[in-house]
């Protein structure tokens, strides 16, 4: 796999594809104008944190930012095609295997999203009214594992594969969408400026050492067959400013 210098690299050409965004050819259903105006106080990062709580073996993901934390969320778009998706993101040096994925390449990320158009967390009521399937704008949990992508704006997709390609390897809470994307289900607490979610260390192979930085981004859904399924069109936050991984968990 990759080491932390790979995805400095990486990632320093993500935000340079970023800042270059006018000169690639994307079908974002946003405008910038209105993406622009889901870049809120809300989602101003001012701290990322992930501490290890031994005595319970869990790992705490904390993210602080200026206003209140979740408080915007998108529009739906009212079709899959275009639907937006904020999130909340935590790139990390853990494996993708770690997780549950087979040992395929990639950054794998720890997403807090909201997505009113479609509900991917099947297992799991978020909001607690015994539908299952209605859950997709109350913020959630997902391992997401990215890849370069010039084709949107912000230089990173969620890694796709073909159906029908059985050698993938998924997490058993996935979905069931042709993307490295698991539903883990983690529970997430909003409290003023902070978003804080347990992960149990079992459920990241016992992992406690890991490196990781904090993003906010819109991304969007396409079902166009040249689009990535699921793009970052916008990167609104970087709290390392270069997203170099720089920081470490706390014990």
């Amino acid at each position: 796999m990759t080491n932390i210098k790979t995805h400095s690299t990486f990632f320093l050409v993500f935000v340079l594809i970023t800042w270059l965004g006018t000169e690639f050819s994307y079908a974002q259903r946003l405008s910038k104008k209105q993406i622009s105006r889901l870049n809120t106080a809300d989602m101003n990062l001012t701290k990322a944190k992930v501490s290890y709580q031994e005595d319970l073996d869990l790992l705490v993901f904390e993210m602080r930012v200026e206003s209140k934390a979740g408080n915007t969320t998108p529009t739906a778009a009212g079709q899959l095609n275009g639907a937006p998706v904020l999130g909340y993101v935590f790139p990390t040096s853990l494996s993708p295997a770690d997780v549950g994925f087979g040992d395929t390449e990639g950054i794998l990320a720890f997403a807090i999203t909201s997505h009113p158009d479609f509900d991917d967390t099947p297992l799991w009521d978020e909001n607690n009214d015994r539908n299952y399937e209605n859950d997709g704008k109350q913020f959630h949990t997902h391992w997401v594992v990215l890849v370069e992508d010039q084709r949107v704006a912000g230089g990173l997709s969620v890694k796709a594969f073909k159906p029908e390609d059985q050698s993938v390897v998924l997490p058993a809470t996935n979905p069931g969408m042709p993307i490295y994307l698991d539903s883990p289900g983690f529970s997430v607490v909003f409290r003023d400026q902070a978003v804080r979610v347990a992960v149990p260390a079992q459920r990241v192979h016992h992992k406690t050492s890991f490196n990781y930085d904090g993003v906010t981004a819109y991304m969007e859904v396409s079902t166009e067959e040249n689009m990535p399924m699921l793009g970052v069109y916008a990167v609104y936050e970087v709290l390392s400013g270069d997203l170099s991984l720089p920081y470490k968990v706390q014990k």
